[in-house]
């Protein structure tokens, strides 16, 4: 099998399907949009085209699927990646365009757009190699399709070659990890793997361990409605009780102030009236205490607001989105240590990394299953200018086949 050939005729296969999710719409169905749907439609036909009998897409949008072991005794693990893309800009319509041998130079996806080399220093490593990029008007969506390709790659690698001998190998495609609800569906009685490796990542030989601890807080301000001729002594805007809460939060500690291992808070949302204002932020932190510290200042911040608008009501409500994965894979460090030897036998130099930010593994590690990121050969996530490089999703596809020999080695 020519690998490279495999994952790019999958990778545009599974680019040319919409599936860009839809935060708004979960409230009503799940998965949010119905082009979720036709890709998870896809993989489960193609999962049984390559001979895996027990497959299932269920009514909550996975795909799980049980590849038999081929040799007894040995332990399951699992792999998984999601089908859906970011809704940070376009997301559907995608046009992917194929660079053959690469020249190094600044590559023109549009009139308007150019994707240079001196913002994205990692193209140039691929000079006479074979990168993907977009037109300019969507991203391309290699965040997580070069994952799944990688994946459908490494699959069809232990189908067509049973000298390679493994365990049960479990399969996983999500849908709306986008909107952080991936796993709130997950078959957790379909699974029954030692560990699980998302592939997730991006840059090439990257992997991670450990990303942030996740919150949610929503704050719902309620104001006393007047008209504006008479409002003195009345009147209670609800937008001024709002715009306080917000201008009190360290600018210091906001996602554009952050970096390595920073927290941060941040105003994501806000809407409403003078009679009515809603404020969703997102709180993150590597430290979990220190996650929980900061749900409970703007508690106690909204409350301050709370009593400085007399007649004002302030309600509060936070939620734990997901947490730091590295807890799991400290407790359980053969996932990582396997996917470390795996590289080494590769030749490939790995490297660690923090995820600002989470996958759906995050949501695995909290039940104590070790869930290491892998690199998928992508970069400019959530952009018109992403791109992929076609050798590093192939090294991503050989990697994933290195650990399932791993596993059977040791």
């Amino acid at each position: 099998m020519n690998l490279e050939k495999n994952i790019l005729d999958r990778f545009l296969r599974y680019t040319a399907v919409d599936t860009m999710s839809d935060p708004d719409a979960l409230a009503s169905q799940h998965p949010s949009t119905d082009g979720q749907w036709d890709l998870l439609r896809m993989l489960e036909k193609e999962l049984r085209q390559l001979g895996i009998e027990d497959v299932l897409l269920d009514s909550n949008g996975v795909v799980s699927a049980n590849m038999k072991a081929n040799k007894e005794g040995l332990p399951s693990i699992a792999f998984m990646a999601h089908v859906d893309t970011a809704s940070d800009c376009n997301g559907n319509h995608v046009k992917a365009r194929i660079v053959n041998d690469y020249d190094g130079e600044d590559i023109k996806l549009s009139s308007k757009l150019t994707l240079d080399v001196k913002s994205n220093p990692e193209l140039s490593k691929y000079k006479g190699e074979t990168v993907i990029v977009t037109d300019g008007t969507s991203l391309l969506g290699a965040d997580d399709k070069a994952g799944v390709a990688e994946i459908m790659a490494a699959v069809e690698t232990l189908v067509s070659d049973p000298s390679i001998k493994h365990g049960p190998v479990q399969i996983f495609f999500t849908s709306d990890e986008e909107t952080g609800c991936g796993m709130d569906y997950f078959p957790m009685d379909r699974f029954s793997s030692e560990a699980c490796y998302t592939a997730d990542g991006g840059v090439r030989y990257v992997v991670e361990t450990e990303c942030f601890n996740a919150a949610t807080v929503d704050v719902h301000f309620t104001g006393v409605s007047a008209h504006l001729g008479s409002a003195k002594n009345r009147m209670v805007n609800a937008v001024t009780m709002a715009s306080h809460f917000i201008s009190a939060i360290p600018q210091a500690q906001s996602p554009e102030a952050t970096d390595g291992r920073d927290g941060y808070w941040c105003p994501y949302s806000i809407e409403g009236s003078a009679a009515d204002v809603k404020v969703k932020l997102f709180l993150r932190d590597f430290d979990y205490d220190k996650l929980l510290d900061r749900i409970e200042a703007l508690r106690s911040l909204a409350q301050t607001v709370g009593k400085l608008f007399a007649g004002g009501v302030v309600a509060f409500k936070s939620k734990v989105s997901y947490r730091n994965m590295n807890e799991a894979c400290l407790k359980n460090p053969k996932a990582t240590e396997l996917l470390f030897k795996a590289g080494e036998q590769l030749g490939m130099p790995l490297r660690t990394e923090l995820i600002r930010g989470g996958t759906d593994g995050a949501r695995l590690a909290e039940k104590g299953i070790p869930c290491p990121n892998l690199f998928t050969g992508g970069d400019n996530y959530h952009s018109l200018k992403e791109w992929a490089a076609l050798p590093a999703m192939a090294d991503g596809a050989r990697l994933i086949v290195q650990i399932i020999r791993c596993w059977a080695q040791d």
